[in-house]
């Protein structure tokens, strides 16, 4: 959290309290939005670089040459109680789609639901000044939007990026024998579900999800890394499953090499555990082989719903965690995914 001053009028109210959830844990299960999206006909078109099948973070077309165009939209209720916080993070996070992919974003504009009559236009200002601060730091003009009156306050960004058409960063290239790579601590589910239910302010977890995934982006494909995803609501096992998924790969996870944000052990000792991380879990858990050791704790932190979390890399990026390695496909009825 911030140690600005709150603007004229804001008061202290508490946002967290006004949403029946908090940040990306909200999203639709897994399980139930593939159950929706597979009935969708999939766009057949030569520009068409990434669409549906494989629930990539952001659609890619070619648009001239090697230039893809990418495109995402992001937005959640709040998960912090801070306004302007809640700006950064929700920026940040819509951001990070352009960033897995190798991308560059060039223009966003902003997705709001406000109860007009419920809180005050003031605070709807602070979230709009803080995702603008973030737009700035990632030199990405935030220009206009549109905003509806909602019993529940929602915000985020559409952006649209550029990319190399040639280097795209997507989660269904990942190739076995090659390290993972997590650029950001897990835990914030943990620690936003315990900031709703008692207020307590966890300054290290707000740095995590306002910080931008550019330079974990650019470090990776440095690196020579060509299969990416960014770890949000889905959790790491969310998002390693599609990635194992989409690239005819396995895993092998070391559980004790995932980092873990100030504060998170405790949350899960407390059991401040959202309704999303464990949809998480069980929709990844028939696709899971858990070690000796391994307790179903583990899991659940593994499957922590993140709100603007870190990139998941198949490929060693220099100064940030080893946390597993990939593997040929899986044969004789082994997991996808095995956790020591």
């Amino acid at each position: 959290m911030t140690d600005r001053a709150p603007a004229a009028g804001t008061g202290t109210v508490r946002l967290t309290t006004y949403a029946h959830g908090g940040g990306c844990a909200c999203k639709i299960p897994p399980g139930e939005l593939e159950e929706v999206l597979s009935g969708l006909h999939t766009p057949e078109a030569e520009q068409v670089l990434v669409g549906l099948n494989n629930g990539d973070d952001a659609a890619a077309v070619r648009f001239d040459g090697r230039t893809a165009i990418l495109s995402t939209a992001d937005f959640f209720t709040p998960v912090v109680d801070d306004a302007y916080d809640w700006g950064r993070i929700a920026a940040a996070n819509a951001l990070s789609d352009i960033y897995a992919m190798g991308g560059t974003p060039r223009v966003a504009i902003n997705l709001v639901g406000w109860p007009r009559e419920t809180l005050p236009m003031e605070l709807l200002a602070e979230v709009l000044r803080g995702g603008l601060a973030v737009a700035e730091q990632a030199e990405c003009p935030l220009i206009g939007g549109h905003t509806v009156d909602d019993p529940e306050p929602k915000y985020g960004l559409s952006v649209t990026g550029t990319a190399d058409s040639e280097s795209l960063l997507r989660n269904d290239a990942a190739e076995p024998g090659l390290p993972l790579t997590l650029t950001k601590p897990l835990g914030l589910g943990l620690l936003n579900n315990r900031h709703k239910a008692t207020g307590e302010v966890f300054a290290e977890a707000v740095e995590t999800m306002v910080t931008l995934n550019r330079d974990a982006a650019e470090a990776a494909q440095s690196a020579g890394a060509r299969a990416a995803t960014d770890v949000t609501g889905f959790g790491l096992l969310g998002h390693l499953y599609k990635m194992c998924r989409g690239s005819g790969v396995g895993v092998r996870l070391d559980s004790a090499a995932v980092p873990l944000v100030s504060g998170a052990s405790e949350a899960l000792r407390d059991g401040y555990v959202s309704g999303g991380t464990r949809r998480n879990l069980e929709w990844v858990r028939d696709h899971l082989s858990a070690g000796a050791g391994v307790t179903e704790e583990d899991l659940l932190v593994l499957a922590d719903a993140q709100t603007s979390g870190g990139l998941l890399v198949a490929g060693e990026v220099p100064g940030y965690p080893i946390i597993g390695h990939t593997t040929a496909p899986p044969r004789d009825g082994r997991a996808l995914i095995e956790v020591s």
